[in-house]
């Protein structure tokens, strides 16, 4: 009885043999690294015991398919870097055991569905560089009937894509995040204040959006913040001086002709005071230049597939310090970004 089928960086092309739909036993499938072609078969919604499902890096192409929600002991799915393009289908949703969902680097449609709420296991989500346009879904946030789901879900990375709008603060739920990365969008409005509650968080980056207002105070409680970066938006006021933010350099704050304070040159006057709450949304700045960096992370334990694959987009800060954190292989790649009108 087959339980685990790896074939990773094989080499592989042409499209999938239907005979893989049979093997009902399977709870492993790897295909990671080759050159597999065509759409995903309808077949694959034949193996209902996957736990993981690893398919990066291929040649996949058309539509996610719908019946990705029969695959209901899903645990791991990554389909980043393959060409999967149209909406992701609502019955992602229906994957209540998935603990692992790395979407990056495909090119979807419209917005990332509000059914992802459901997903009550969640432990990390990357969303980076999939051409998702629209709001941030609160149902990201508003998982509080689910007891552990707060708690649980620690990384959410939904940095290069073209969402718009302001934050939900919704997200300040999620008491257990650890990474934030809404980098490289079209966000607006002020840094909500109750992201001081999300106090185990290590690493939040916010630049390359259209943020307005002054960096609230209450960030100063985040005693855990290895890396910050708010750089190239449109944030007015002092910079925070107390707890972390002595630690962090001017690459953080680069970009925000607004800003004042150290590590900056630029002095504040007497009369500028620390925001204490949340600032009135401003005017917009344009942005320009982006990193994208990848991380590519795959393990094996006694020749079961035990790999997990994410795809960060981070600035480049971030990449030393996720290295340092999880001593990570980097694979990294470099893309400009226009500037946005």
């Amino acid at each position: 009885m087959l339980v685990h089928l790896d074939l990773f960086n094989n080499e592989l092309s042409g499209v999938l043999p239907p005979s893989i739909g049979n093997l009902g036993s399977l709870e492993e499938l790897n295909l990671s690294i080759n050159r597999i072609s065509g759409e995903l078969p309808a077949f694959i919604g034949n193996l209902t015991n996957l736990r993981s499902l690893l398919l990066l890096s291929n040649n996949f192409f058309g539509e996610f398919p719908a019946f990705i929600g029969n695959l209901q002991s899903l645990e791991s799915l990554d389909i980043r870097e393959c060409s999967f393009s149209g909406r992701i289908p609502l019955s992602l949703g229906n994957l209540t055991q998935l603990q692992w969902l790395v979407l990056a680097s495909n090119n979807f449609l419209g917005e990332l569905p509000a059914s992802i709420g459901g997903l009550r296991s969640l432990e990390r989500l990357d969303a980076s560089s999939c051409n998702f346009s629209g709001p941030i879904p609160p149902s990201l946030g508003q998982m509080l009937s689910y007891n552990k789901i707060p708690y649980i879900l620690t990384a959410v990375i939904l940095s290069s894509n073209r969402f718009h709008g302001e934050i939900p603060t919704s997200i300040a739920n999620l008491k257990g995040l650890q990474v934030l990365s809404l980098a490289n969008n079209n966000l607006e409005g002020h840094i909500p204040s109750c992201f001081g509650d999300l106090t185990k968080l290590e690493s939040l980056d916010l630049s390359n959006n259209w943020f307005s207002g002054q960096i609230p105070q209450q960030l100063t409680g985040l005693t855990f913040l290895e890396f910050f970066n708010v750089s190239h938006n449109n944030l007015t006021g002092p910079i925070p001086e107390e707890n972390q933010f002595p630690t962090f350099d001017n690459n953080s704050f680069d970009g925000n002709s607004g800003l004042c304070g150290k590590p900056l040159f630029k002095e504040c006057e007497n009369s500028e005071a620390p925001a204490n709450e949340d600032q009135i949304a401003g005017s917009k700045a344009l942005f320009s230049g982006a990193f994208d960096w990848e991380i590519v992370l795959i393990g094996y334990a006694g020749g079961v597939v035990a790999g997990l694959v994410l795809g960060f987009n981070f600035s480049t800060g971030i990449v030393g310090w996720f290295l340092e954190k999880l001593g990570m292989l980097q694979k990294t790649r470099r893309k400009k970004r226009r500037r946005r009108n």
